[in-house]
């Protein structure tokens, strides 16, 4: 292999993707590892931790990568199968400050990944643009490097319950949707106290249950089905690799992302009065104003877990969350998503109190809310659509933010557009206090649309 060029669609923004067999193939994994491993030599690193998820065609992908790694003098420690925050862990764990996790997470079975990390960082955006320029140059650094197997399955499951101080009588189901949460779950929960029903935890990369995706509400039909016949308190959903998390109340209430955000703050606030909360622009004007009146600092920032998990670092916040489930602690833990430790620090702080998840839900403010409308925009024009908007609202002195995209006050509501990292398509999301507001929300995002000339199709 003198020199490897990737398909163009499966070097995205936050990680590599593609279909195996189609746009995504053995070669291109072994490639990965030589780049990777020649850029991580470069900067100074010397070992990577790789890890693997319950895909069927991980393995084999795993073998790949491996082999390209070892090509370039790396030395390589394999952690086995298990969540994608299992990867994170390794490289704390394992002080080796670089890992590699094969995963697919939610996509469809035949889809398979890479997410990688770079001196103690996320690696993405125009890393992963270097990445595919020095595969297709071919100048990757020959030398022979070690390989060592290290389980971490266990290490990382007792990491996990080390913050779990509050133990309670509660009923929870948890839904793994057949993802590689599975197993460290099952050795997880037979420390819990109360009682703790799996759904799905054998892991089966066809995924016959539902899809692994907990923002989805039709994904989380057999946990609500399920908590209300088992007079449960509350369920809990995972994605395919477990970094993002789903929850339900005992009527089958779905907290999203915001809402998550806004009870889990309180127990950290307690401790960190005035500590800052990070949430995407996506979230509900109602978290910002919560965390405002408990005294704590609301950030906004842009949408994409590699970019809060950066912005976390830098401002030192303990707690950040996006709408799409990705919540990310760095209070006692590492500031990467763990969806298995978010659950856990939900069940410790209904430990410590007599309020019960459906009375936390009850006192949230409400708003009205659309879902995310995406509609398509070829990718060479969808930044310059959400520039000519910009420059609109500007003119027009809009009540603004333009940290992604924009979005935009009005109405006592908000709405926002922005340019998706990771598909031709534009997102639009709007919200507002009464039906009334809504309907005038809208109606300004689309007049704004129209002058800039951007043509609102929803799917």
């Amino acid at each position: 292999m003198q020199r490897h060029t990737f398909h163009p669609t499966i070097l995205r923004e936050y990680d590599i993707r593609g279909i195996v067999g189609q746009t995504l193939s053995l070669d291109d994994a072994e490639a990965i590892g030589r780049s990777f491993g020649t850029m991580m030599l470069e900067k100074g690193g010397s070992v990577v931790s790789v890890g693997y998820d319950g895909r069927a065609t991980s393995p084999e992908l795993e073998k790949a990568l491996v082999s390209g790694l070892q090509s370039t003098g790396v030395d390589i420690i394999r952690i086995g199968m298990g969540p994608s925050p299992m990867l994170y862990y390794s490289t704390y764990e394992l002080n080796t400050q670089n890992g590699i996790m094969i995963t697919g997470s939610h996509n469809p079975p035949d889809h398979n990944g890479f997410k990688m990390i770079m001196e103690g960082k996320p690696f993405f955006g125009q890393d992963i643009q270097d990445l595919g320029h020095c595969s297709a140059e071919g100048n990757w650094i020959r030398k022979n490097g070690t390989v060592s197997d290290n389980p971490l399955l266990e290490k990382y499951v007792a990491r996990l319950l080390e913050d779990y101080r509050f133990p309670s009588d509660l009923t929870v189901v948890w839904d793994c949707g057949n993802g590689v949460t599975g197993e460290a779950l099952k050795k997880v929960v037979s420390k819990l106290s109360g009682r703790h029903i799996l759904l799905f935890e054998e892991i089966d990369s066809t995924f016959p249950n539902h899809h692994p995706d907990p923002t989805v509400e039709k994904n989380l039909q057999d946990l609500i089905r399920t908590v209300k016949g088992m007079n449960a308190d509350l369920g809990i959903a995972f994605d395919g690799d477990g970094d993002r998390i789903g929850v339900v109340d005992s009527r089958g209430n779905i907290l999203w992302g915001d809402q998550l955000l806004a009870i889990l703050a309180t127990e950290i606030l307690k401790n960190q009065p005035g500590a800052s909360f990070i949430a995407d622009v996506k979230a509900s004007k109602s978290l910002f104003d919560e965390i405002s009146r408990m005294g704590g600092k609301p950030v906004m920032w842009k949408t994409g877990h590699s970019l809060i998990k950066t912005k976390m670092a830098e401002l030192s916040a303990p707690l950040a969350g996006e709408m799409s489930g990705h919540i990310f602690y760095n209070d006692h833990f590492y500031g990467f998503d763990d969806a298995i430790y978010v659950g856990l620090r939900l069940l410790n702080l209904l430990g410590q109190t007599d309020q019960t998840l459906d009375e936390m839900f009850d006192a949230l403010p409400k708003m009205i809310n659309t879902p995310e409308i995406r509609f398509p925009c070829l990718d060479e024009e969808k930044f310059a659509a959400v520039e000519r908007l910009q420059a609109i609202l500007k003119k027009a002195g809009a009540d603004f933010s333009d940290i992604d995209g924009v979005r935009v006050s009005t109405q006592g509501g908000w709405w926002l557009l922005r340019a998706s990292n990771t598909q031709a398509v534009l997102v639009a999301r709007c919200e507002a206090a009464t039906l009334a507001a809504l309907d005038a929300v809208k109606q300004d995002m689309k007049t704004n649309l129209a002058a800039a000339g951007i043509e609102f199709i929803p799917e």
